[in-house]
């Protein structure tokens, strides 16, 4: 069976250089959008997939300029992915996907479901439509990449009462992985792990290390199925 990933993907970091985006509690949205977004490369690179980022460093990016890097990489054909990451601001706690008008919701609740696998609420995923004319999108990176699917991924609220801050600042590697497996199974390809997380599969035949100080080898021996552990 071919598990290469039939779509490409462009990751964007949301803001950089000039605008900072949200900044409370510690937190400046462009750095961890950044951070987040340079995780993700990384990721599909090792697994394969095809990838390009809007940013690489801290540079700005204005609504022209914006769209027009990220086709630059694949072109504007519904072959490419993508995904704009972002931290909210509004005092809300959990996090947000937007789709655009010209797709399903088939990509945003996979990430709904993967960010709530990796301990993140989920507040909604939706589309947003452009009050002055509804039959558009509401945001310009929706609205300036036609054809691609491009989703906006909120990752959580830097001035949440609730767990956001915390979530932000101390998994936001677990958030990015989530986003991650999202992708990659999305766009056709083999979603492989990182050992030692909460997100491996047992497969047949591997052999696992458990317990507190001393560690002893167990090797799995399958049931009837794979085990999730």
């Amino acid at each position: 069976m071919d598990e290469r990933a039939t779509k490409k993907v462009v990751i964007d970091a949301g803001h950089g250089g000039s605008d900072p985006g949200t900044i409370a509690n510690g937190i400046t949205e462009k750095e961890y959008t950044l951070k987040i977004s340079d995780y993700i490369h990384n990721r599909l690179d090792e697994m394969g997939v095809p990838n390009e980022m809007s940013r690489t460093d801290d540079i700005s990016l204005d609504s022209n300029d914006r769209p027009k890097k990220i086709q630059s990489f694949y072109g504007n054909g519904n072959d490419v992915i993508v995904v704009s990451n972002h931290i909210n601001a509004g005092s809300g706690d959990g996090a947000e996907i937007i789709y655009s008008l010209r797709n399903n919701d088939t990509f945003s609740s996979k990430i709904a479901k993967e960010l709530e696998q990796a301990g993140q609420n989920v507040r909604k995923y939706y589309q947003r439509r452009l009050p002055s004319n509804p039959a558009k999108d509401y945001y310009y990176i929706m609205r300036d990449t036609p054809n691609n699917e491009t989703v906006i991924i909120e990752y959580g609220f830097a001035d949440s009462n609730g767990d956001d801050v915390s979530q932000i600042k101390n998994n936001w590697q677990d958030l990015a992985e989530a986003a991650t497996k999202a992708i990659v199974e999305y766009a056709g390809g083999k979603y492989i792990a990182p050992m030692g997380s909460n997100y491996y599969t047992v497969q047949k035949g591997d052999k696992i290390f458990m317990g507190n100080n001393g560690y002893k080898l167990y090797e799995f021996k399958p049931f009837k199925s794979d085990i999730m552990i």
